[in-house]
C-alpha cells in the first residue's frame, strides 16, 4: 500500500490546481468580452504581414471591402487597426485626435532622423509640441510662406527656361526630372540658403533624397517580430541606413557650420531673407541653455522638410507632373484656356493671378485625390483604451489611415477612378484637413504643417507650364497609351518617367 505521506504532495498539488483553475474561469467569466473590429485569419508568428502584398494600400482596400471600414490586423505581435472610410478617419483624427496623436517607435526613422527628433515621427509629448510650434510659427507660417514669393517666381521661371533649352537640344523632355529639380532648388534656397544644382552637386543631392525616401518606406521586420531583427543586418538594410544617415549628417553639418561662420543673420539685415537654417540658429541663440533646438534637432527638421516637400510638389501635386492631363486632352485644353485668359497679354504669371484660376485648383485637387503622396499616411498609435465605431481599441494599437482608399470610395465619389477636375468646381471639399473625404496631407495634430508652402509652389509651376507650352506625347502616342503604373514605399510615384514634347506657345 502507498504510504499516506507519499499522497500528501500530489493531493495538495491537485487541490491547488483546482483552486487556480476555478479562479481563472471565474475571472474570465467576470471580464467582459472585447468587441474587436473584424479581422481576417492570421498566421502564426507573422500574423497578417503576408496579406500586405507589393501595394499595401491596394491590398488593405480589398480587405476593407470584405471586412469593413475598420479592420484589425496583426503585423507580427503588433495589433494594427486600418481605417478605410471618411467616418472612421474623422473619429480617429478629429473626435479622438488626442488619443491617437502618438507615433509608434520605428527603427528606420530612428536611425535616419536622429532618433526621430523631427516633427513627423517624434512621439507625442512636450518635445513634439515645441518642435511643431517652431515649424508652424517660425518656419511655415503664412507670413513666412509669402516671404519666399520671389524664390518661387525665380525658380519657376528658371524651370520654363530649362524646358525651352531642352526643347531646342532634344525633342523630348523628361518632365518628372524637371519638376524634381525645381522642387529641390526651391526648397534648398528656402531651407539651406542656396541651390546645389549651381555647384555640380544636384545629381548627388537628388540621389541622396531618393534613397532617403525609399528607406523611410522600407520595413524593418524587427519592429514587428523582435527576434528576427538580425535579418536587417543580413539583407543589408542596416548598412544602407548607416550609409545614408552618415552622408546626410556630414552634409548638414557643413551647411550649419557655413551658416554659423558667415553670420548671415546679421548680414542680410532683414527677416524676409532668412532661410530655415538661419531661423533655427537664431532661435537656438535666443533659447541658449535649452536643449530643445540642438544642432541635431535642426538637422532633423531640415531633413524631413526637404524630403517631404520634394515628395509632395515634384511627384504628385500637378496634373501635368503626374501625367493625368495627357490622358484627358479635354482637361488640358480647358486648363490652358483658363490660364491664358486670366494672364492675358502679360508675359509672366504672378501669384495674384492664381486666385482667379479655379479650374487649375480643381486639377490639383483631383490629382491629389487620385494620387495621395503617402497613401497610408504616417502611422499613429493609441495612447489609451478607447472605442471607435463601437469597437474596442487597446492602448498601444497602431493605426493606419488608408487615405488612398477613402479618395476612391464610391459612396463618396461618383465614378471614383475617373480623372474629373469638374467635380470640385461646385464643391467646398478641400485637402487642407477639414474634409475627411480628401486627406492627402493628413489632419489634426499630426497633419502636415507645410501644406501652404507646398501648394504655393505647385500652383505656380503648373500655371507657368500650361501658359508657356503646348505638350504632346512623343512618337505620336495618344493619351490613352500613357503608362500610369506606380511604384510604392512610404510614397507612391510613377514607375516610368513622363516624357513629353514641349512646344513654346505663341499668343
Amino acid at each position: 500500500m502507498v504510504a499516506l505521506d507519499q499522497l500528501i504532495v500530489p493531493l495538495f498539488s491537485f487541490i491547488f490546481f483546482i483552486i487556480l483553475l476555478h479562479k481563472w474561469r471565474s475571472g474570465a467569466a467576470s471580464t467582459p468580452r472585447k468587441n474587436l473590429p473584424p479581422s481576417p485569419r492570421k498566421l502564426p508568428i507573422i500574423g497578417n504581414l503576408h496579406q500586405l502584398g507589393k501595394s499595401p494600400h491596394r491590398s488593405l482596400q480589398s480587405l476593407s471591402n470584405r471586412y469593413g471600414q475598420l479592420l484589425l490586423l496583426h503585423f507580427g505581435h503588433v495589433p494594427v487597426v486600418v481605417a478605410s472610410s471618411a467616418d472612421a478617419a474623422r473619429e480617429i483624427m478629429k473626435n479622438q485626435d488626442l488619443i491617437f496623436s502618438n507615433r509608434p517607435k520605428l527603427s528606420i526613422p530612428d536611425k535616419l532622423i536622429y532618433g526621430s527628433r523631427d516633427v513627423a515621427f517624434a512621439p507625442y509629448g512636450e518635445y513634439w509640441r515645441q518642435v511643431r510650434s517652431i515649424c508652424v510659427l517660425q518656419l511655415l507660417s503664412n507670413k513666412r510662406v509669402q516671404s519666399f514669393r520671389r524664390v518661387r517666381q525665380e525658380e519657376t521661371s528658371a524651370m520654363v527656361e530649362k524646358i525651352r533649352q531642352l526643347g531646342f537640344s532634344s525633342s523630348v523632355v523628361n518632365l518628372n526630372d524637371v519638376l524634381v529639380t525645381l522642387t529641390n532648388d526651391v526648397v534648398c534656397r528656402v531651407a539651406l540658403g542656396r541651390k546645389y544644382s549651381d555647384h555640380g552637386e544636384d545629381k548627388m543631392f537628388k540621389n541622396f533624397l531618393v534613397e532617403f525616401v525609399e528607406l523611410l518606406g522600407a520595413t524593418s521586420l524587427g519592429d514587428y517580430i523582435p527576434w528576427l531583427g538580425w535579418i536587417d543586418r543580413v539583407n543589408g538594410l542596416d548598412a544602407r541606413l548607416e550609409k545614408v544617415a552618415k552622408l546626410f549628417d556630414e552634409f548638414l553639418e557643413i551647411v550649419i557650420q557655413e551658416h554659423k561662420d558667415r553670420k548671415k543673420r546679421e548680414e542680410v539685415g532683414g527677416d524676409a531673407e532668412l532661410d530655415f537654417v538661419d531661423i533655427l540658429l537664431q532661435f537656438q541663440e535666443e533659447t541658449k541653455g535649452s536643449t530643445l533646438v540642438e544642432d541635431d534637432t535642426i538637422k532633423a527638421l531640415i531633413l524631413v522638410i526637404q524630403s517631404s516637400f520634394t515628395i509632395k510638389n515634384a511627384l504628385f501635386g500637378s496634373g501635368v507632373g503626374n501625367g493625368r492631363a495627357y490622358k484627358n486632352p479635354r482637361t488640358m485644353k480647358i486648363l490652358q484656356n483658363e490660364v491664358r485668359k486670366v494672364v492675358g497679354r502679360k508675359e509672366e504669371i504672378d501669384e495674384d493671378h492664381l486666385e482667379k484660376m479655379m479650374y487649375l485648383k480643381a486639377v490639383i485637387k483631383e490629382s491629389l485625390r487620385l494620387h495621395s503622396p503617402i497613401p497610408l499616411l504616417v502611422p499613429r498609435e493609441s495612447t489609451q483604451d478607447t472605442k471607435v465605431m463601437g469597437y474596442d481599441i487597446a492602448a498601444g494599437t497602431r493605426v493606419l489611415i488608408n487615405a488612398w482608399a477613402i479618395a476612391r470610395d464610391s459612396s463618396l465619389w461618383e465614378n471614383p477612378e475617373e480623372f474629373r477636375p469638374e467635380r470640385f468646381l461646385d464643391s467646398s471639399i478641400d485637402f487642407k484637413g477639414l474634409h475627411f473625404e480628401l486627406i492627402p496631407f493628413g489632419t489634426g495634430r499630426r497633419g502636415c504643417p507645410g501644406i501652404a508652402f507646398a501648394v504655393a509652389v505647385d500652383e505656380l509651376a503648373l500655371a507657368k507650364l500650361v501658359h508657356k507650352f503646348n505638350f504632346a506625347l512623343p512618337n505620336g502616342r495618344r493619351g490613352e497609351d500613357l503608362e500610369m503604373s506606380e511604384t510604392t514605399g512610404l510614397t507612391v510615384h510613377k514607375k516610368f518617367p513622363l516624357l513629353v514634347v514641349a512646344t513654346p506657345h505663341t499668343s
